[in-house]
């Protein structure tokens, strides 16, 4: 007789779920602890780091909690943490953007390893993952190399660009919607000149931490002028709180003829895998340098 209760629990299901979540909890601390490890041997810019870590998550996920679908498990275990980086760990939202794909990339290989793998044992996954870091370290050799250069140019018909470019610029709006995503964007600029010494002193936005009450970090960076010919004026980056998180930049030159302004940001690429990181950095140097151009050149009209 039917008691109105309703079924019992499966056990088995229970015993999953918590086998499960403890496994989640356990990947999301031994990453934790990685983290710190890296960190404290200034590793965070590694590909140890940004391959280490969500391998980490995804082989224990997979050996402790042995969930019924190992991809869906690593990537909510993956998401989870991602979201607590930014509290627990001060970083920003850039820097959760752009790592991102590669946990996801890294989580997703070795789930759907596992899955495939599922019921032959530990050893049967584990020449899946020797292959993978294989691969990884193949891919790094042909990676972009670290001192990169990119160019972007813009017209302005009847422009002063040389005039343009010994005042003090007005910076706009940000057109990229790459660089949309949190990037730094420069609000005031002190100094002028293009002669040798010269110097810039720009401010750009704050960076604002996603950890729980930190306080926005103010960012800068001073160019001084280094060579100078005509038609054509080199700035060396002299101290930057702004990239230096993100990138080595080095110079900044610009060179004119008629109205016609060429930017060339020249910069040395310390994160790694770089066959990950080199076309990201590239493409937003690139975005950058076409913000440049468009500010000079709009500013000379």
């Amino acid at each position: 007789m039917d008691d109105g209760s309703g079924p019992l629990p499966d056990p088995r299901h229970q015993s999953r779920a918590r086998r499960t979540l403890a496994g989640l909890l356990l990947a999301l601390f031994a990453a934790f602890l990685l983290y710190r490890t890296l960190h404290a041997g200034h590793l965070e810019q590694t590909a140890l780091f940004y391959v280490g870590v969500p391998a980490v998550i995804a082989i224990t996920v997979v050996l402790r909690a042995r969930p019924r679908s190992a991809t869906g498990t690593v990537m909510a275990a993956i998401t989870v943490g991602l979201a607590l980086a930014g509290p627990l760990l001060g970083e920003g939202i850039v820097c959760l953007v752009m790592a991102a794909p590669l946990f996801y990339l890294v989580g997703l290989v070795i789930g759907l390893v596992a899955d495939s793998v599922r019921g032959k044992g530990v050893n049967a996954l584990a020449a899946p993952l020797v292959l993978l870091a294989v691969a990884g370290g193949g891919a790094e050799l042909a990676a972009p190399p670290r001192d990169t250069e990119v160019s972007a140019t813009r017209r302005a018909a009847g422009a002063d660009v040389e005039r343009a470019l010994a005042a003090a610029p007005g910076f706009g709006p940000v057109g990229s919607a790459f660089l949309k995503l949190g990037f730094p964007r420069p609000v005031r600029s002190r100094g002028e000149g293009l002669d040798i010494g010269d110097t810039r002193e720009v401010t750009f936005t704050p960076r604002r931490s996603l950890g729980i009450g930190a306080a926005p970090q103010p960012r800068a960076m001073t160019l001084q002028v280094t060579r100078r010919s005509p038609g054509r004026v080199t700035f060396a980056v002299v101290r930057d709180t702004t990239l230096a998180r993100w990138m080595d930049l080095r110079e900044a030159e610009f060179a004119w003829s008629g109205d016609r302004l060429t930017v060339t940001l020249r910069y040395r690429r310390t994160f790694d895998p770089g066959w990950y990181f080199g076309p990201l950095q590239r493409y937003a140097a690139g975005e950058a340098a076409g913000y440049l151009a468009e500010t000079f050149t709009r500013g000379a009209r």
